[in-house]
């Protein structure tokens, strides 16, 4: 007959317990399902179609009562890893989106507004087609690969401990502060171009007074920033996945500042 101890069944449910919370802390954060339009339950499924995955091939988890203090402190370093590598995702889809914001500004298109599933807000079209474009890229060249990938190989580079640190915490922070820039030199030509356009549009409204600036201005920074954007757009998928792995890196890096390493 078989039968279990309880520290037998403790470590049982540590094997899939903790993976499967550090897997839903990535999704919850995650730039595609960590948003109000993907349902709870879908998150929850496939964190325990990943944790049933990846489980097998995890390194053997030190043995724990659940429910104690070195327990709970493990729970909440799990959640720690997993959200530190899906907020530094997350910044990335944010800064494209800032991108958008800016390009939209300047071609008129500020009141042009979509309702947005990720933020659950308004935002303005061009930066919810920079964002759509963006995950399709990622897509394109197998980017949620790599990050699964990371996530299983993160189990064995940092394992299960009841160590947290701060200096994971430190870098998310300074990777957030990037946001800006990187919104900025993605949405530098289009705002060149525009910027250009706009003060041609100043001298000519100067030479003849009489011209109609709106009826004149409007359609021409509309088209010169459509046609400008159009013509970049074959740059943007480079650019895309230098800073996807750049972000996994900065993620890697999180996940094991937070474990104290």
């Amino acid at each position: 007959m078989l039968t279990l101890s309880a520290a037998d069944l403790d470590g049982l449910l540590a094997l899939f317990l903790f993976p499967f919370f550090r897997i839903l802390a990535w999704l919850s954060f995650d730039p595609l399902l960590g948003n109000r339009s993907a349902p709870v339950s879908v998150r929850v499924a496939l964190a325990l179609v990943l944790t049933v995955a990846i489980a097998p091939i995890l390194p053997p988890v030190a043995k724990v009562a659940l429910v104690s203090g070195d327990g709970i402190l493990i729970l909440l370093q799990q959640i720690a890893i997993g959200a530190a590598l899906g907020f530094t995702l997350r910044i990335l889809f944010a800064a494209v989106e800032l991108a958008g914001q800016f390009m939209g500004l300047q071609m008129g298109l500020s009141f042009a507004t979509l309702f947005d599933p990720v933020n659950g807000a308004q935002t303005p079209v061009i930066a919810q087609f920079m964002v759509l474009t963006t995950a399709l890229i990622l897509f394109a060249f197998n980017g949620h690969h790599l990050v699964i990938a990371a996530l299983a190989r993160s189990f064995t580079e940092i394992p299960v401990s009841t160590s947290l640190g701060a200096a994971g915490f430190a870098m998310v922070v300074n990777w957030a502060a990037t946001l800006f820039s990187t919104g900025l030199h993605i949405a530098l030509p289009v705002t060149a171009a525009l910027l250009a356009t706009n003060l041609a549009i100043g001298m000519m409204t100067r030479a003849a007074p009489q011209l109609n600036i709106f009826a004149v201005g409007f359609p021409l920074t509309l088209g010169v920033g459509f046609a400008v954007l159009y013509f970049t757009l074959i740059y943007l998928p480079p650019r895309i996945e230098q800073l996807w792995m750049k972000a996994m890196q900065v993620g890697a890096g999180a996940m094991a500042g937070v474990a104290g390493q």
